[in-house]
């Protein structure tokens, strides 16, 4: 791929870099750099399979925020992995994973996750997950009022995953939720806690039924449970680094859900962007090394929202059906639309992307035309900015670059230069226009599709 920033630039000893990691600068300690992984669109980009395949080398993977409102596939062997709560690096049985203080965790949801993939053979994972004290919990009756606030929308609801995300993270917000150490504390404190609670929400939501003594009786035997896993993770993980140990953070949701940056109010309740690495897991800004953004070769988000380069037709039918695009925690189909760079490029003035993994390109194999959306027209007059107001970004006009498409199947492909030609087109065209580095494409499901560039 000529004329590609990617391969223009060589440092010394003859490895591939970019100019984005030559103005990276270095501290005067011993410490490693974290790297993260992040979605760069709506979700479902394939950050699991990349924390899968970047976890063979790490000592540590980290989740820093959401819940199981996430879904992460990671297929090994043929067998499918569904992760909701986990980091995906909990495959590799050489790594501890982390639930970072920004995460919000539904126990109940975080066990049978736990049996469920235990089943299918992960192994070992009791001496290798740790909790922070600092997560807040979800509660059943966070999930309810999910439920109810979606309902009291109607029409204007924001399709949420009703996992009772919102709630809990409100209720963290308005400083009366309760956390995992809370649970391991007094129990007699966080009882008061739990049902000073439950009368909050009731006086807001008066047919919200919670049989409180019932749970109460139920956490306490999630407390002993829990209780194992549980460390005060901010000085776990300073002293990781510390010790030379890689630390790989896997993103939750994507950029364009972030509750500050996304599509507002069509977000997630938390920052999944950057900042929320820095704050979901006391890590100083420092620390972080390399930051990998995951791209899928089109577009595709779950629920309401403005979508500008979204399909209704034929093509956007083949994406969805050759993408298999079912959401993993909601089940819904993804609207699928055409691959947005002007999209992209806010995300990565937001989260400083050092390298790009493109996923499923195969499914573009059958197409016989591409096109990718370069720029975006609002009112008339093309914009550089990326529009702040859902209102705005449903009016803009899309400003698209055609190709020719490459009819040829890439499934089997693993390496660049058995790529067809107009695949390697398409990938050149997406780092001309974001000045990154793609380092890896992946052209299948499983962990040996992945071709690194």
């Amino acid at each position: 791929m000529s004329a590609c920033p990617r391969i223009q630039q060589a440092n010394g000893d003859g490895n591939l870099s970019s100019p984005r990691k030559k103005q990276r600068t270095t501290t005067s300690t011993n410490e490693t750099k974290v790297t993260v992984v992040l979605g760069a669109q709506w979700g479902d980009e394939g950050k699991g399979k990349v924390v899968d395949m970047l976890a063979d080398d790490a000592d540590v993977v980290c989740r820093c925020q959401g819940g199981n409102n996430a879904g992460h596939t990671v297929v090994v062997d043929g067998v499918s992995f569904f992760f909701h709560l986990l980091p995906s690096g909990i495959i590799n049985p050489k790594c501890k994973s982390v639930l970072g203080n920004g995460v919000v965790i539904h126990l109940p949801g975080l066990f049978e996750e736990l049996e469920q993939n235990e089943a299918k053979g992960l192994k070992d994972w009791q001496n290798r997950l740790i909790i922070s004290d600092r997560a807040h919990i979800v509660f059943d009756f966070h999930q309810q009022v999910d439920g109810m606030q979606e309902l009291e929308k109607g029409t204007q609801s924001l399709g949420t995953t009703k996992k009772g995300i919102g709630p809990t993270y409100s209720s963290k917000a308005t400083r009366n939720g309760l956390r995992i150490g809370d649970l391991l504390g007094d129990f007699d404190k966080f009882s008061e806690k739990f049902k000073t609670l439950v009368l909050q929400y009731q006086r807001m939501f008066p047919s919200l039924q919670v049989d409180v003594n019932s749970e109460l009786e139920r956490y306490k035997g999630y407390a002993e449970r829990v209780r194992p896993l549980v460390k005060e993770t901010v000085y776990y993980l300073h002293s990781a680094l510390k010790a030379g140990q890689k630390v790989l953070v896997e993103g939750a949701n994507a950029a364009m859900l972030d509750i500050d940056f996304g599509t507002y109010p069509y977000v997630t309740s938390s920052n999944c962007s950057i900042g929320g690495v820095i704050t979901g897991l006391g890590l100083p800004p420092a620390t972080i090394g390399e930051t990998i953004g995951v791209v899928k070769a089109y577009t595709t988000r779950v629920g309401d929202g403005p979508f500008p380069t979204e399909l209704t037709d034929s093509t956007g039918e083949i994406l969805q059906t050759r993408g298999r695009e079912i959401g993993v925690t909601t089940r819904r189909k993804r609207r699928c639309g055409w691959l947005d760079l002007a999209l992209l490029k806010f995300t990565t003035m937001v989260n400083g992307y050092t390298a790009l993994c493109l996923t499923k390109l195969d499914i573009l194999d059958t197409l016989p035309e591409l096109k990718i959306c370069t720029g975006y027209r609002l009112n008339g007059k093309e914009i550089e900015y990326f529009p702040s107001t859902a209102s705005d970004l449903a009016k803009v006009e899309p400003v698209y670059e055609t190709i020719e498409g490459w009819n040829s199947m890439t499934e089997g492909v693993r390496s660049l230069d058995k790529l067809p030609v107009n695949a390697r087109k398409f990938v050149r065209i997406i780092e001309e226009n974001l000045n990154i580095p793609v380092k890896w494409v992946g052209v299948g499901a499983g962990r040996e599709s992945v071709i690194a560039l």
